[in-house]
């Protein structure tokens, strides 16, 4: 090639513009962020029962595997370092620290079944369980699961055992598990079931043998038996006595009802009555009664005869909630009203507290002549 030839393609070369800079760092993507978006952007897909047959069968079967599993007893399960590495990071550290024999590798698991570890790595491949499996080694997959950091698999047995697998004869040692463990919903609901079956699951061997290698907890589950206990039998003291307050909100009703309109034998001398018409008030058939009884009664004082005394307290409490007694047709009501300003006020703290609790349980719907005073 000549001079001028030279010459010519060197000014050629001069000529050719120049490429235009690369974008930032900040703009550039690599192949590996393109391929995590395009699989982030088609989301989950449906995995076929094909594919889960050949995982299957490729632990099953063994095909190129490097890793020797020891289980008890001698047993030994075979898998495939990469699969297990990528399932658990536990094994993929177990794996790093391993030395290498030949092409082997190998890395123990004990202290469960060798069913229970060959059920274990069989979830790793595939993800599924057998339902027989699944029910016989429920405890062991649950601390494998937590040992080897399987969330997945950690999270089944949770289930599986809130919803079918959780009996009296194993809710104490799952309890003690689910701690173990850090399942605290699980654990709950085990503390739930034993304080609701606390006497048969105190005579299982469960709860015996937590009795001689876990004294704390056994104390911790009784005080909160004893805790349940005492918040049970405060709750039927509250029920109690709402329903007593009721109950006299409905005799003060009642006795308006009879003192104003009558109810069957009793009532005004200015109605006519009918001995078998309906009343809506149920406190009236005692209540009548009760009327009976102070009308013809000789010692009628408040401290001669049972039933005039709980007539005299009536009235003084319905004098305390009357909004009205200048036209209220319930004998005593205004001597009563006017006795209140001669009371102590030890009694005047007394009945104001007790006419709150019964406006309060009450509620709303407040007959319109009763009042608070």
């Amino acid at each position: 090639m000549d001079s001028s030839c030279c010459k010519s393609l060197s000014k050629t070369k001069s000529l050719t513009p120049t490429p235009p800079p690369l974008p930032p760092a900040a703009n550039v993507c690599s192949s590996k962020c393109l391929l995590k978006n395009n699989y982030a952007s088609r989301g989950r897909s449906y995995v076929s029962s094909a594919t889960k047959d050949l995982w299957g069968r490729l632990f099953y079967e063994g095909y190129k595997a490097d890793v020797c599993i020891n289980t008890e007893n001698g047993g030994v399960v075979y898998a495939h370092s990469n699969i297990l590495a990528m399932a658990s990071p536990v094994i993929r550290g177990m794996l790093k620290q391993a030395t290498r024999l030949d092409r082997w590798r190998s890395i123990p698991i004990s202290g469960v079944p060798h069913d229970a570890v060959r059920a274990f790595i069989q979830f790793l491949y595939t993800s599924c369980y057998e339902k027989e499996e699944m029910e016989e080694f429920i405890l062991p997959l649950l601390v494998l699961s937590h040992v080897y950091v399987v969330p997945h698999l950690k999270s089944e047995c949770e289930k599986k055992l809130e919803l079918d697998l959780l009996t009296i004869d194993n809710v104490v040692d799952v309890f003690q598990l689910s701690l173990l463990c850090d399942a605290p919903r699980l654990s709950l609901i085990c503390h739930r079931m034993m304080l609701k079956n606390f006497k048969a699951v105190s005579e299982s061997d469960g709860w015996v043998a937590m009795k001689q290698s876990h004294p704390v907890l056994e104390k911790g589950v009784l005080l909160s038996v004893a805790e349940e206990e005492n918040a049970k039998s405060e709750r039927l003291r509250k029920l109690n006595e709402r329903k007593t307050y009721l109950q006299l909100y409905e005799a003060m009703v009642a006795l308006v009802h009879i003192c104003r309109d009558g109810c069957r034998t009793i009532g005004p001398h200015d109605k006519d009555f009918k001995a078998n018409q309906p009343c809506r008030y149920t406190a009236c058939k005692g209540l009548e009664l009760l009327v009976r009884h102070f009308a013809g009664c000789k010692p009628r004082v408040p401290g001669g005869c049972v039933h005039c005394k709980r007539m005299w307290q009536l009235f003084e409490l319905h004098s305390r909630l009357c909004a009205d007694p200048d036209y209220c047709r319930v004998p005593l009501c205004r001597n009563f009203k006017q006795r209140i300003l001669k009371q102590s006020k030890k009694d005047e703290i007394r009945w104001k507290i007790l006419v709150e609790k019964i406006l309060r349980t009450k509620g709303v719907g407040i007959a319109p002549w009763f009042r608070p005073q």
